[in-house]
């Protein structure tokens, strides 16, 4: 026998002067295979068409449908109603900026975030020929690199970082992974000072708290410590350069926790 959904949802129109921060309950009959991104689009469909929340792909491409499941950052596409109680209470992801009800802007946070890591290929090539071969690389490392760029930026990890919600300024799980797609990729020619310069500071991977939590509502499952914690010791290593043995930081930059094209 399907369930009776409870759906307790945030409203809030900021635009709105008369409207005030509440929430509203909705209740829909479940079925198999039924995901909140169904759910939603029956409320809204039968129930409150001036419902606002986001989506696109269906599929957890986009990342739009993100949002707080029952307190943990979800995709709602990604999340089937079978897997949770039959008391489901949504809000906004945190950190972004509030359109209405469960709508946020994370592109604004994402742009300034990229511009702020400069993420796109550095090189000193002044013209592109497009008469040239593409630039080759082994399968492995453009494996390695895929794995990384397969962020949807949904801002799941962002609204789940301690660190975020108290320094505005922090740049998050997805921008440090980010940049280390570029550190990986053979036709990005910064080196290890450039990118001291960009995230070797409290904003970028020297701001980390280490409570996991990015990486733990990944819907990509994405390794975002991994490469955090990467991206730190290297950059941990060349600020003490000048102070350790040569011979000593070589050792410790070739343990499994550096990557090793560079």
């Amino acid at each position: 026998m399907s369930r009776r959904l409870h759906i307790e949802i945030f409203r809030y129109n900021p635009l709105d002067p008369s409207s005030e921060p509440h929430m509203e309950s909705f209740y829909i009959d479940e079925y198999d295979s039924m995901t909140l991104f169904i759910a939603l689009n029956i409320i809204r469909d039968t129930r409150d068409a001036t419902l606002q929340f986001d989506f696109c792909c269906r599929a957890g491409i986009c990342g739009s449908c993100g949002m707080v499941i029952n307190g943990r950052p979800g995709l709602a596409c990604h999340t089937q109603t079978k897997d949770l109680p039959e008391h489901i209470v949504l809000h906004p992801l945190p950190i972004f900026k509030l359109i209405g009800d469960l709508s946020v802007d994370t592109g604004v946070w994402f742009r300034d975030a990229g511009t702020r890591i400069e993420a796109w290929v550095h090189n000193d090539h002044e013209h592109f020929d497009p008469t040239q071969e593409e630039a080759r690389m082994e399968n492995s490392l453009a494996n390695e690199i895929f794995e990384l760029d397969r962020c949807v930026e949904c801002g799941c990890c962002i609204s789940a970082c301690g660190t975020a919600r108290m320094r505005p300024d922090f740049l998050g799980a997805a921008a440090i992974v980010r940049v280390a797609r570029f550190y990986l990729d053979p036709r990005d020619e910064r080196n290890a000072e450039n990118y001291y310069e960009v995230i070797g500071n409290d904003q970028g991977v020297f701001g980390c708290m280490g409570l996991l939590a990015c990486e733990d509502v990944c819907p990509k499952h994405i390794p975002l410590q991994d490469q955090l914690g990467i991206m730190r010791r290297m950059l941990a290593l060349h600020s003490v350069k000048g102070i350790l043995p040569k011979t000593l930081i070589n050792k410790l930059s070739h343990k499994g926790c550096c990557h090793e094209n560079h």
